[in-house]
């Protein structure tokens, strides 16, 4: 029995638009992904090497807005945001805005230290262990963004790739998320 092709190539594009929906419905649906249950919650607090080998806590940044990536060397979309967070921390850091990376790989400190340096990153880098990710709901998708708001509240989180214009929204609404509650 022969198909049409047509017959196939219809379907195929249904079945990948029906994929694009669902993925793009499962990045901002707040109850998929482990998200629901820590969204408006205060972020778990952890403790982590940096590649200064200084260890930092999330909680030595409160009274700061944080965006908290998760994030690895290999991962292509990282590569495209981290450029952003650069600049973000550059122009958000003086009205209280932290970026936070959290490396996600196996790559050895020093690799993770060079990447970092080549792509100019001007935020702390540290080292992340899988103990950590499952805190934030278990860090499935590469990259992971929370965003936390001054008083240490999880407001926002996006898996994967989003507009920097999207980041940028995120970013204010954490920056004054305290604001507004006053």
């Amino acid at each position: 029995m022969k198909r049409d092709p047509v017959v196939l190539i219809v379907i195929a594009i249904v079945i990948s638009v029906m994929l694009v929906f669902g993925i793009q419905k499962a990045r901002h649906n707040p109850t998929s992904a482990g998200g629901a249950k820590l969204l408006n919650q205060p972020a778990p607090d952890f403790a982590l090497a940096s590649l200064d080998g200084k260890t930092l806590k999330l909680s030595d940044y409160h009274g700061k807005a944080v965006l908290l990536n998760f994030w690895a060397t290999w991962c292509e979309p990282c590569k495209i945001e981290m450029p952003w967070f650069v600049d973000l921390q550059r122009k958000y850091g003086p009205q209280g805005l932290q970026v936070l990376g959290v490396a996600m790989d196996d790559a050895p400190a020093k690799d993770i230290a060079g990447f970092s340096q080549k792509m100019g990153v001007n935020y702390p880098i540290l080292i992340g262990k899988e103990e950590v990710g499952t805190q934030y709901g278990g860090v499935q998708y590469l990259p992971s963004t929370f965003y936390i708001s001054r008083d240490g509240k999880i407001i926002e989180r996006v898996f994967g790739l989003v507009s920097r214009s999207e980041i940028e929204a995120n970013v204010q609404k954490a920056l004054g998320a305290q604001v507004a509650a006053k």
